[in-house]
């Protein structure tokens, strides 16, 4: 498993994990739909959508809790 940090690009975050996604649409995150958006890192997209640095951290927890293997 790649590790999953802010610098992460979206769009190649959901093409390794697309479950990763759904944690993303759950948290009210629709830039993994939107092309241009899709390019930029995590934290890029994340604080544009106005996350703080605090809520970054925990959804991409989150989003590790999710694709962790079972």
């Amino acid at each position: 498993m790649k590790e999953i940090t802010k610098n992460m690009k979206i769009l190649d975050l959901v093409n390794e994990y697309p479950e990763a996604a759904e944690v993303l649409f759950e948290a009210g995150i629709h830039c993994v739909g939107c092309h241009l958006a899709a390019n930029e890192s995590l934290e890029q997209g994340l604080s544009a959508h106005g996350l703080t640095e605090k809520e970054i951290d925990d959804l991409i927890e989150k989003i590790k809790e999710k694709i962790k293997p079972k």
